[in-house]
């Protein structure tokens, strides 16, 4: 069904906020910097690599999974996510004040935006049980409403998180590989090709998404 190709889609893009803690760069000499970097990234790692495995969930459910199977598939994403961005929020805040001038607002700026966006995936996942697999055209419209609260939760992201990823902050934490993107566990299944057309009362099982869709989220870095 298309909408939930729409909707896997925007699950895979939903990278945003793990990408902000991700940074990028070369040449950090500072100690304490590193330090820090570090301190974050180790506790970092093993929930960057939950969210991934969770975004794959929706996505290789999608596929050829049934509404029922979908909908559970979801639900358990949302709130892994939403666990694993707290878990990341107690990281940030563990380390301590950043190094550096005004690194401190930084700092209680993205836990805020962790902990806030944990809310959302968890208020996503209420829409989510919420629904009825049974009836599948107000299933396929309640999943727009669900894609359409996750990019309301994509916009806000990086209002903090891009912050830290800036200057030497970002530099320091792109050389740790904690805080690398990660590969999901498990191997993606073969690309669908493009998903049934938008349910018309008709019972299907198929609602797979696009093979770009499939494939939007980045390569991880080794």
């Amino acid at each position: 069904m298309k909408v939930n190709r729409k909707f896997s889609a925007a699950v895979s893009g939903g990278a945003l906020l793990v990408l902000a803690l991700t940074g990028c760069g070369d040449g950090d000499d500072s100690a304490k910097v590193d330090a820090w970097a570090k301190s974050v990234c180790e506790k970092a790692q093993p929930q960057i690599q939950k969210r991934a495995d969770a975004r794959q969930a929706i996505i290789s459910t999608s596929v050829d999974g049934k509404p029922a199977d979908i909908q559970a598939a979801d639900s358990k994403a949302f709130k892994d996510i939403a666990d694993a961005n707290r878990a990341l929020a107690s990281a940030v805040q563990a380390a301590g004040t950043p190094p550096g001038e005004g690194q401190e607002q930084l700092q209680q700026d993205a836990i805020k935006e962790l902990n806030a966006t944990a809310t959302a995936y968890l208020d996503l996942k209420k829409k989510v049980d919420e629904l009825d697999p049974k009836d599948q055209q107000e299933f396929a419209d309640g999943l727009k409403d669900v894609a359409k609260g996750l990019k309301k939760i994509q916009k806000t992201d990086q209002v903090a998180l891009g912050k830290l990823q800036s200057g030497d902050l970002g530099k320091a934490m792109g050389k740790q590989k904690g805080c690398q993107r990660a590969r999901p566990s498990v191997t993606p299944p073969p690309a669908a090709g493009d998903g049934p057309s938008e349910p018309s009362g008709k019972p299907s099982n198929a609602a797979g998404p696009s093979k770009s869709a499939g494939s939007a989220e980045p390569e991880a870095s080794e």
